[in-house]
């Protein structure tokens, strides 16, 4: 099957999830600036997540044009993925409203756990539709990165209940890990 019902379907999923975390942010009330100072840490959490999204849509992105067709197990792999980025305005909402809480904080880190997950599995049905010697499987070889990143979020979820701030700054680690783009595929294909 061709990749480009898959790839435009999630470039709109994306989107979506982008628009309705915006939708989320409330004006404050108030012509000065200390009228931003409640909506600051809501502001903060939106900007970590939009980084989050940005950074599967790019990912995501990079590894669809690694690849010649899609088939039944890739398009579920992809739905899965997509569940679990669609639940991140919820989660940025609840996290921007109470970011001092634990459970929030620790929601957050399973969400954020559960698109790691859901990434990975893509990126194996990927591989194992393309093959061990396709430029994907070469580009993302052990794929040690998003090992770290999954677990930086398994541990940063029990902390949340101890130090929420502590696992907070363990996100943030990992969107800075992530944020400069992955070169691997296209160093791959270029080769």
């Amino acid at each position: 099957m061709s990749k480009g019902r898959m790839e435009a379907f999630s470039d709109g999923v994306i989107a979506v999830i982008i628009t309705i975390m915006v939708l989320e942010l409330k004006v404050p009330h108030g012509s000065d600036f200390a009228a931003l100072d409640p909506v600051i840490p809501v502001l903060l959490m939106y900007a970590l997540s939009f980084v989050f999204v940005g950074i599967y849509w790019n990912n995501h992105h990079h590894m669809l044009h690694a690849i010649h067709t899609v088939n039944g197990p890739i398009l579920w792999a992809n739905l899965h993925l997509l569940f679990w980025l669609s639940l991140t305005p919820f989660a940025t909402a609840w996290l921007g409203e109470n970011f001092r809480a634990s459970r929030p904080v620790a929601l957050y880190g399973v969400l954020l756990l559960m698109c790691g997950v859901a990434y990975s599995i893509l990126a194996r049905a990927l591989v194992a539709n393309e093959g061990p010697n396709s430029a994907l499987a070469h580009a993302l070889g052990n794929d040690s990165k998003g090992k770290v990143s999954l677990l930086i979020y398994a541990v940063a979820i029990p902390i949340a209940f101890l130090r929420p701030w502590i696992s907070i700054a363990l996100y943030v680690i990992v969107a800075s890990i992530w944020f400069i783009p992955d070169r691997r595929i296209e160093k791959s294909l270029a080769e």
